[in-house]
């Protein structure tokens, strides 16, 4: 069965062009555009892993990454903050709220790709 990606992300440019290299990769993809959506989603579909860009309508990333985090239910999804924010202050706010990775946009494809296989058990290499 294929491994299934939630990507909260509020520009829709960013969905297609991270759902389409997702899918090429051999994964599922849901998306949401905002936090609440993303926090609806995630409870309701339980993926394998998330795409969570912080700077989001509703509910912002961090607040999404934690809420999940805290709770015993949810608390083993990987959560990957992705994000344009890349300073260390960001990284380790992440890291806080049990964020298991951290990408910045744009990201490298090398980057992107081993750090999804990574944390999905899926690395060919």
């Amino acid at each position: 069965m294929k491994k299934k990606i939630l990507l909260v992300d509020d520009e829709p440019d960013i969905r297609l062009l991270v759902a389409a290299r997702l899918n090429s990769m051999g994964y599922d993809t849901i998306s949401a555009g905002d936090g609440q959506e993303g926090l609806n989603l995630a409870r309701k579909e339980s993926p394998d892993l998330i795409l969570l860009d912080l700077m989001l309508p509703k509910l912002d990333g961090y607040k999404v990454c934690r809420m999940l985090k805290f709770d015993k239910a949810y608390e083993h999804i990987p959560v990957v903050i992705f994000s344009s924010k890349g300073s260390e202050a960001d990284k380790q706010l992440a890291k806080e709220v049990g964020a298991d990775g951290y990408m910045t946009k744009p990201f490298e494809q090398a980057v992107f790709t081993s750090t999804i296989q990574k944390l999905l058990g899926t690395s060919t290499t």
